[in-house]
């Protein structure tokens, strides 16, 4: 009777023992299948092929923040998809605030945006419509176009495509700005109408 049960005990260690082993043999030939499939594609590699998104978000707003942690300006938008492949995030309804209190609040909007993260540079497309509320120290500006270039941190906004501008009362039309919010100057590219408002008698 002794001896059937050190059998019955021993027939159970040589079952479990044979299933360790072929849990560990099927392991490896896992990660061996995986590093097989790994090295003959290079999308699998990666999590997704570069030039497809690998994030979506919708209805979203961040704050980007300065070196000294103070917000520089805020960008939210209907949907973001981001692109692995050089680091860009495409935005439809892109809105761009300045929420920097030293400087004077500015808003674009736009149809799309291209975000160029390691560049820290923003593309908006299709009518961009930039507007800065009248301050102590400028007139109220409102720009509109169809490409605006912003880089962000250093506050510059450039376009080589044709404006429409109103500054105060009077209105521009040319092709071409580069505009500094830090230092409230304004560059046109080229030659353009300017309507100024009769002055009062």
């Amino acid at each position: 009777m002794a001896t059937h049960i050190v059998n019955k005990r021993t027939a159970h260690r040589w079952n479990l023992l044979a299933m360790i082993v072929l849990g560990v043999f099927f392991a490896f030939g896992s990660f061996w299948l995986l590093q097989l499939m790994q090295a003959s594609d290079p999308d699998a590699q990666l999590g997704g092929p570069p030039n497809e998104p690998d994030y979506i978000v919708e209805n979203f707003s961040f704050v980007r923040m300065t070196e000294n942690g103070q917000p520089s300006y805020l960008l939210s938008g209907k949907r973001l998809e981001h692109i692995p492949e050089g680091d860009v995030s495409h935005v439809d309804a892109p809105l761009l605030r300045g929420v920097d209190p030293a400087r004077p609040p500015m808003t674009v909007v736009a149809k799309n945006a291209r975000i160029h993260h390691e560049e820290h540079r923003v593309e908006l497309i299709g009518d961009v419509d930039l507007q800065r509320p009248k301050t102590a120290a400028a007139e109220a500006l409102r720009v509109r176009t169809q490409a605006l270039t912003v880089l962000p941190d250093e506050e510059i906004l450039k376009t080589d495509q044709p404006i429409e501008m109103q500054l105060g009362a009077s209105s521009v039309k040319g092709t071409g700005m580069v505009a500094n919010n830090a230092t409230q100057q304004l560059h046109l590219s080229s030659r353009g109408q300017i309507v100024y408002p009769p002055r009062p008698r």
